[in-house]
C-alpha cells in the first residue's frame, strides 16, 4: 500500500470526474432515449426511420470507437469552420469531458430508446381509456398515467443502463480525461505497480456500481409497493 502514498488525492479527484461524467451523461441519455422512443412510436415514417437508424448505428458501434470519432471528428469540423472566419486558426476541439460524455450518452441512449419504447407499449390501454373517460387531457394522461406506469416497467433495464454509463466513463481516459483510469496510468508510470493501481480503480467503480444497484432496488421497492400491499 506504500505505493499508493501521494496518489490518494488524485484518485479522489478522478472519482469526482467519474461522478460528474456519469451525472451529465445520465441526463443526456434520458433525453436521447425519450426522444428516440417518441420518434419510434410516432406515426411519421421519417421520424421512425431516423430513430431506427440511430439505434442501429450506435448499438452496433463500439463505445470506444464512438468516443474517438466524436472527439477527433468534431475537432476537424470545428477547425474547418473556424478557419473560414479566421484562416490563422490552427486547431479547435471539444473538451474531452463533453466529447466523452456525449459519446457514451449517445450509445447508451440508443439502448434506452428501446427500453422506453417497450415500457410505453406496456402501459395498460385500459388505464389510458379510463383516464380519458374521467375527462383528463392528453397532457394530463401522459404525465399522470403513461409516465408513472412506464417508469416502473423501464426501471430494471434502466438500472442496467446506468451501470453501463458509469463503467463506460473509464473509456474516456483514452482522449485524455483525468479520471480514475487516467490517474492509474500515471501512477503506474511512477511506481511500476499496475496490479495495485488497477485494484484501486476496480474498487472505485465497484463502489459506484453498488450505490447504483442499491438505489435501483430502493426505487423498485417504492414503485411496486402498491402491488405488494394488494397481495
Amino acid at each position: 500500500m506504500s505505493s499508493l502514498s501521494g496518489w490518494w488525492d488524485d484518485f479522489f479527484w478522478g472519482s469526482v470526474v467519474v461522478l460528474e461524467v456519469f451525472l451529465a451523461s445520465l441526463v443526456l441519455m434520458v433525453v436521447f432515449g425519450l426522444l428516440g422512443a417518441a420518434a419510434k412510436l410516432s406515426n411519421k415514417p421519417v421520424l421512425t426511420k431516423l430513430a431506427g437508424a440511430y439505434t442501429v448505428i450506435f448499438r452496433g458501434t463500439p463505445e470506444i470507437l464512438v468516443i474517438l470519432l466524436l472527439y477527433f471528428g468534431s475537432a476537424i469540423t470545428l477547425t474547418a469552420i473556424a478557419q473560414v472566419f479566421d484562416p490563422e486558426v490552427k486547431f479547435v476541439d471539444i473538451p474531452p469531458f463533453w466529447a466523452g460524455t456525449l459519446a457514451i450518452a449517445l450509445v447508451v441512449g440508443a439502448y434506452a430508446t428501446e427500453t422506453f419504447r417497450g415500457a410505453f407499449l406496456g402501459v395498460k390501454q385500459g388505464s389510458i381509456e379510463a383516464a380519458y373517460a374521467l375527462g383528463l387531457s392528453t397532457f394530463q394522461v401522459f404525465f399522470y398515467v403513461r409516465v408513472p406506469e412506464m417508469w416502473r416497467l423501464a426501471l430494471p433495464a434502466f438500472g442496467n443502463h446506468m451501470l453501463s454509463l458509469v463503467k463506460d466513463t473509464a473509456l474516456i481516459s483514452i482522449i485524455g480525461l483525468n479520471e480514475t483510469l487516467f490517474v492509474a496510468k500515471q501512477a503506474i508510470g511512477t511506481t511500476g505497480q499496475p496490479f495495485t493501481m488497477y485494484i484501486v480503480v476496480g474498487a472505485i467503480y465497484l463502489g459506484f456500481s453498488t450505490v447504483i444497484t442499491l438505489s435501483v432496488m430502493a426505487l423498485e421497492h417504492y414503485g411496486f409497493r402498491h402491488m405488494k400491499r394488494a397481495k
